[in-house]
């Protein structure tokens, strides 16, 4: 039987998970997991609202960015993240901390012209009434200007085959500023079908940031990166040979870029920032030059190692989905920060510190060996270890010739069982 999801939408949250639970043929438990984890005003922030999805958060620690300290609140289902970006922050403590640097932070948006027989002329002609375009865009959102904001510049750019991009760069403060920023670009898309006589082809925002950059780098005396019987130096040389074939190779490059990203995205997840727009234009800012690169560098005179990583990232602290989200107030006043810089600044150590650890790691005992240990931490608890017994499980898995939920539960039971027979 299929179920009726006409008008889906208009449903109550009960008419909904009833729905869904004939379609699916739910159990009466699994239809509690609904309830479980049901939040009222959720209803609010997205469409066909069911449940919300649980992730863990937890605190990376050890940062100092400026010289100041910081906890870094990351939410992440990912095992390990958090220990690595600590420990890197932990080594780049020890050699300072981090210096981070931005210049300017503004958004750009796109209104874009098709089908144009002369589209120099065209931009010449739209750059002529700059003024009077930016000035449309302020009265679109007054309060912006208000508050310090408001629309900077006008760039055109003739794309090829017809098509014109006219950008709007805005300063949208503390903001990530989609909204806004769409508003103004209709208000000036209007003006400029008239000036050139053609209706735009579409007007959006693009996050491609590249007005929004953002650097974190860190010097490191070589002692600091010893790891076993590899010495600093080695380490370092190791380090910088595999900044190098991140930025010559693309395969190297994406599975490299990832692990600055698990960083990043932690943070951005913890104070209800968009991810998927900081993921898609950093991955964009890799490529600048045309060929898709490491987002890090890093390179050693053998006495230090220096790691530099700028990328955009047009965070907001208001607005959206922020304020109605009590955990993501809540960690703004955990990371101690009250701007959209200052919280780009902790974003960018965080990818930074992610992609020493990683890097280090991978130069000398290998990803593995900490990976694993959080991994079968995962499927220990995944085979019903209680936390008295995963102490000793995960000693046993990791002797085991299999590594598997199978075998995981058949070293619970017999644990138990020998638990039972002392007690007796």
């Amino acid at each position: 039987m299929t179920a009726d999801f006409r008008h889906f939408y208009q449903k109550t949250w009960a008419e909904r998970t009833a729905i869904v639970a004939e379609q699916a043929r739910l159990t009466s438990a699994e239809q509690a997991l609904f309830k479980k984890y049901y939040v009222t005003e959720h209803h609010e922030i997205i469409e066909n609202y069911l449940t919300d999805y649980p992730l863990p958060m937890g605190l990376a620690v050890n940062f100092v960015i400026d010289g100041q300290p910081k906890i870094v609140p990351m939410v992440t289902e990912e095992p390990s993240v958090i220990a690595a970006a600590s420990n890197g922050a932990k080594i780049v403590k020890r050699a300072g901390g981090f210096t981070t640097s931005l210049t300017q932070r503004e958004m750009v948006g796109q209104i874009v012209l098709e089908k144009l027989a002369d589209p120099k002329t065209t931009a010449t002609l739209i750059e002529q009434h700059s003024a009077t375009l930016l000035k449309i865009a302020d009265e679109a959102h007054p309060s912006l200007k208000r508050r310090g904001g408001g629309a900077r510049r006008i760039r055109t750019r003739v794309l090829g085959q017809g098509y014109l991009s006219v950008d709007l760069f805005v300063d949208v403060q503390a903001a990530m500023g989609a909204n806004m920023l769409n508003s103004m670009l209709e208000a000036v898309a209007k003006s400029i079908g008239v000036i050139a006589k053609t209706n735009p082809l579409m007007s959006i925002l693009s996050n491609y940031a590249t007005a929004s950059l953002v650097k974190a780098e860190c010097t490191i005396p070589v002692g600091l990166l010893q790891a076993g019987r590899y010495s600093g130096a080695l380490v370092a040389q190791k380090m910088a040979s595999a900044s190098t074939v991140a930025q010559i190779d693309p395969y190297r490059a994406t599975t490299h870029n990832k692990g600055i990203m698990n960083g990043i995205d932690a943070v951005a997840i913890a104070t209800g920032n968009d991810w998927r727009a900081l993921e898609s234009g950093a991955h964009a800012y890799a490529a600048k030059d045309g060929q898709y690169r490491g987002m890090s560098t890093w390179t050693t005179d053998g006495k230090v190692l220096r790691g530099c990583l700028e990328l955009p990232l047009p965070v907001g602290v208001v607005g959206g989905s922020i304020k109605i989200n009590e955990l993501a107030q809540l960690n703004q006043r955990v990371l101690g920060i009250k701007t959209a810089p200052e919280l780009e600044r902790v974003m960018v150590a965080a990818g930074l510190a992610q992609n020493l650890a990683a890097l280090r790691a991978l130069v000398t005992t290998g990803i593995q060996q900490g990976h694993m240990h959080l991994q079968l931490k995962s499927l220990a608890m995944a085979a019903g270890a209680t936390p008295d017994e995963l102490p000793i499980i995960l000693q046993r898995l990791e002797l085991a010739p299999q590594q598997d939920l199978t075998t995981t539960q058949k070293l619970i039971a017999a644990l138990r069982q020998s638990k039972e027979e002392n007690d007796d």
